[in-house]
């Protein structure tokens, strides 16, 4: 099922509780949900989060190229961009098996989705970064991009959690 069907389904059926109708009875015994087992450790994840933290060490030294200049000024050819744009490509294609790989095992964790996103946000920071007009509108592109690819290794080193 995908991400957008759970939402959807969820939805309806927190909408088809009323505040006032009374709740069933309470179960015996509470079961709490499982855990997912961590992919962290898998060859596929491992190197996403390697070569996240490879990116965002680029994307933060970009950003240093750029301190100290006038914001308003026009934007910085970044040496080396089109061999970083064909990583961050590759990146997003890898956060995209990840997601099948999930879905393929029938994954019902949040990790699923959140890569799935991340694949589809990494090609739209890079536009971001390359449309750049301004020194500033660069460098927020750049750290937006930080931002990112800091949460695509925080999303798999984290511990799993049941799903919501």
């Amino acid at each position: 099922m995908s991400c957008d069907a759970v939402a959807f389904s969820a939805m309806l059926w927190m909408a088809s509780f009323s505040p006032g109708q009374a709740a069933g009875p309470a179960p015996a015994v509470l079961q709490q949900p499982a855990v997912p087992p961590s992919v962290a450790g898998e060859p596929l994840f491992q190197d996403i989060v390697k070569r996240a933290k490879q990116l965002k060490a680029e994307t933060e030294a970009y950003r240093k190229t750029l301190a100290g200049a006038d914001p308003a000024g026009a934007a910085k050819a970044l040496k080396g961009f089109d061999v970083f744009s064909g990583k961050i490509t590759d990146l997003s294609a890898l956060d995209m098996k990840g997601h099948v790989t999930l879905k393929e095992r029938g994954a019902v964790d949040d990790l699923k989705c959140i890569l799935r996103g991340i694949s589809q946000d990494l090609p739209e920071k890079l536009t971001a970064v390359g449309a750049a007009k301004t020194l500033k509108d660069q460098d927020l592109a750049l750290r937006d991009m930080v931002y990112l690819l800091n949460d695509n290794v925080e999303v798999i080193t984290a511990p799993p959690q049941p799903a919501a």
